[in-house]
């Protein structure tokens, strides 16, 4: 498959360490992908689904202790403890590999080591970069084959390159205990032991795409953002791209594939998804920020997505799928979850594998974080750019969370520099779906948290260098909060494909058509600008409620924000201590 000596050395230390029965190459070809999918049915790890109703689609059930991303088991094992931040775990990275070899010693005896070349991105794509991921799992073979580009065509593109991130999965025995997930951003390195769970062991995903891409971005000039990219396309078949970054619960997956009002449809407006859940995005010669979506699919949270909340999600899913820990329709041998529909089968089993039925019981039949992953080219709204290797190229990035109160609808930084200092600020409130208080502010800059693979003042500091070097060029920024609320606790802004009516705005305001009010956070639209047109029960009052700027709501806010910031200690940019000086004084 290759002769590059840095890939095939590494695969000889990790054939010694772990000492297969079996060293299989996945080329990328369905036959030897149709081979693998019989062979995880034969041993009961994939169930295969209805053929009529869920063409090429399969079942999969993780161990019950291996059902999510496990941040406290997440590390950043950089040379230096200061380099990781105050926001990441962090290992030393001699005694980090000294232990995970220990325990991936020997693990894959009597089993079958795959080898998976992967190109995250466009293969050949000048923003793409290429991966190389050893498992055990067949299921994670498939699932790489569905979020990523697999197969030899990546080895040719990579050649005799050593710029290729490493990736060693081992299931060993599913063990909490033992369980890791490190990244060691200096050697291009991500090493996952003792779970199945697809965010854990799906190398290509938030480890590569972020963890480790965004010390690459700082590093090369670039960035590694965990951001929605859609495209919206006026009635001349003009498009503008923007991408966005929200965290969880706050309706990210639902606004990349959004469908747009009636009235904007019949007038010829589309909503064109390039990507659902991360953007890697370059200057392109022309000095703009083009971005790509380095995935190849989409890893959905199955709970909650329906013909309503989201019809091009679901229907994304309706071919060449793999669901895990969802119901299982045993009369049709078809999959259910929580509030797919309001009829829950009767003859099921539940995503542990138990006779379920749905009228009667009082437990979920799926679990809350059950998934799907699914062909991005199955989506409705695929953009035809989708396999653009430039990319395309963006005007605006939008920050957002989930506010009762404090921030507006919509509204526009004052300019790049005040951009960065918005999206370091971003926070949601908890809700009564997390666990402890409701109402608790949590800030989640630029919805990185938990997946800079750095100190995050250092990232806020690449964001300002990335506005110097794009100048007048760069995106224009901008905040939403789809999530305020009156005085009874209900929403207030409708929501869903509503957006679109704010994306349009944000359209206009990059293009230089419309005017806004200034204020002490920034521009907000006049309510007049926003187009209403259909929205019945919603009127100019209640647009100019949520898009009221409260000055002693924002003094408050400051005081949470300089509390966040102590953290960052001098690693934290001056400009973002000047940004939020200026806001205390605009709310005085």
């Amino acid at each position: 498959m290759t002769n590059n000596k840095t890939v095939l050395s590494w695969l000889e230390e990790m054939k010694a360490l772990v000492t297969p029965d079996e060293v299989v190459w996945i080329d990328g070809s369905e036959e030897q992908l149709e081979a693998l999918r019989k062979q995880a049915c034969e041993t009961g790890e994939m169930i295969k689904l209805n053929e009529e109703k869920l063409p090429g689609c399969y079942l999969h059930r993780t161990a019950v202790n291996d059902v999510a991303r496990v941040e406290g088991r997440t590390f950043i094992c950089s040379q230096k403890e200061e380099d990781a931040g105050p926001t990441n775990h962090w290992m030393d990275p001699q005694k980090a590999y000294k232990m995970l070899f220990d325990i991936a010693r020997g693990s894959y005896k009597g089993r079958t080591m795959y080898v998976i070349p992967y190109s995250m991105g466009p293969i050949g794509s000048p923003l793409a970069k290429i991966g190389i991921e050893v498992t055990d799992s067949i299921y994670v073979v498939l699932n790489m084959a569905i979020m990523t580009r697999v197969g030899q065509a990546v080895l040719d593109v990579l050649g005799d390159s050593s710029d290729w991130v490493k990736g060693l999965h081992c299931k060993v025995n599913i063990e909490e205990e033992n369980r890791y997930i490190c990244h060691f951003p200096e050697d291009n390195y991500i090493i996952s032991v003792n779970s199945g769970y697809g965010g854990n062991v799906l190398l290509g995903k938030k480890c590569f795409a972020l963890r480790i891409a965004s010390f690459l971005g700082k590093n090369e000039g670039w960035m590694a953002e965990h951001m929605l990219i859609l495209g919206i396309e006026n009635p001349q078949g003009e498009v503008k791209y923007v991408s966005a970054a929200f965290p969880s619960a706050c309706g990210k997956t639902n606004l990349a594939m959004l469908i747009p009002p009636e009235g904007y449809r019949e007038k010829g407006y589309k909503v064109w998804t390039v990507g659902d859940d991360i953007a890697w995005m370059r200057q392109g010669p022309d000095g703009r920020l083009y971005a790509i979506n380095p995935e190849a699919g989409f890893f959905g949270v199955a709970p909650g997505t329906n013909m309503k909340s989201n019809p091009n999600a679901l229907i994304s899913t309706q071919k060449g799928t793999i669901f895990t820990n969802v119901v299982q329709n045993l009369d049709d041998n078809t999959v259910w979850w929580e509030s797919l529909d309001k009829n829950p089968p009767e003859h099921a089993m539940n995503w542990k594998g138990e006779p379920w039925n749905g009228k009667t019981s009082d437990q979920k039949g799926a679990h809350p974080n059950s998934r799907f992953t699914a062909p991005a080219k199955n989506c409705p709204c695929i953009s035809p750019e989708f396999e653009n290797t430039a990319g395309v190229p963006i005007s605006a990035i939008i920050f957002g969370g989930r506010r009762a109160q404090t921030t507006p609808l919509v509204y526009q930084s004052k300019d790049w520099n005040n951009g960065v200092f918005v999206g370091s600020i971003m926070a949601s409130e908890t809700t009564a779906a997390a666990t402890g208080a409701v109402g608790v502010v949590r800030r989640d800059p630029m919805a990185m948290l938990p997946f800079c693979g750095y100190h995050m003042g250092d990232y806020f500091k690449h964001w300002f260098e990335m506005g110097e070097k794009l100048g007048d060029k760069a995106p224009k920024i901008f905040n939403t909060n789809w999530f305020r609320l009156d005085d009874e606790g209900h929403f207030i802004w409708p929501g869903f494909g509503d957006n679109f009516r704010v994306l349009e705005w944000i359209i206009r305001r990059c293009e230089g058509k419309v005017d806004a009010v200034e204020t002490p956070i920034g521009f907000v639209p006049k309510a007049e600008d926003i187009n209403l047109e259909g929205l019945e029960d919603f009127t100019v009052e209640d647009l100019q409620k949520i898009l009221d700027v409260d000055k002693a709501a924002w003094a408050k806010e400051a005081e949470g924000i300089e509390e966040f910031y102590k953290q960052f200690g001098d690693r934290l940019p001056q400009e973002l201590r000047n940004q939020l000086e200026t806001l205390k004084k605009n709310c005085q």
